[in-house]
């Protein structure tokens, strides 16, 4: 479903734009993700709306058919990437698994504020962008999507994710979209 509103108060999930995951090859240009990201957190703190800020810095226990790749990691692999412009008044989220709400605190965090709506973007969309969209949404979130401020490494997931996930989980838009929603309800 197309964009169509943003609840009075909406908080910005920010997932995985970190200098470990930024430097991964990806399919569209990182810096067009972080110019977008950086737009919206401004356009939400500007209106004193939840700015999240999510890093994973692990993974989760179980056994997979795949082996992770998260071993050691070189110094200032969770670091967000400075152009998102950290304040203090960000929410900031360290994850071990795919989703940013899964032993995080983080739907006890957003629902103390009064949060009904959460607008996710980041990396990677098949992955951490859309588990966190999945989880939000079982935990009754309304969800949005910034479908131009993500990306994957593997473009068949990114488009399948947009194409018969997101529909299904909430709107989707674009950047502009949601700053125009937020600049036209004078918030």
């Amino acid at each position: 479903m197309a964009l169509t509103t943003l609840d009075p108060n909406t908080a910005l999930i920010v997932v995985d734009l970190q200098q470990g995951i930024v430097g991964l090859p990806l399919i569209h240009p990182i810096g067009d993700i972080i110019g977008r990201a950086r737009e919206l957190a401004d356009a939400f703190r500007e209106r004193g709306l939840p700015v999240v800020l999510v890093n994973v810095a692990g993974g989760a226990p179980g056994r997979t058919e795949q082996q992770s790749q998260a071993g050691s990691r070189p110094d200032g692999w969770t670091d967000l990437v400075p152009e998102l412009n950290r304040q203090p008044g960000d929410i900031l989220v360290t994850k071990r698994t795919w989703g940013a709400f899964a032993s995080t605190g983080l739907e006890a965090q957003l629902k103390a504020l009064g949060v009904t709506q959460v607008v996710i973007l980041g990396v990677a969309t098949g992955t951490g962008v859309e588990s966190t969209a999945r989880q939000a949404y079982e935990q009754g979130f309304n969800v949005t999507l910034a479908i131009d401020a993500m990306t994957d490494r593997r473009p068949e997931a990114h488009d399948y994710s947009i194409r018969n996930v997101f529909p299904r989980l909430g709107e989707t838009g674009t950047c502009r979209d949601i700053i125009d929603l937020l600049a036209a309800r004078g918030a």
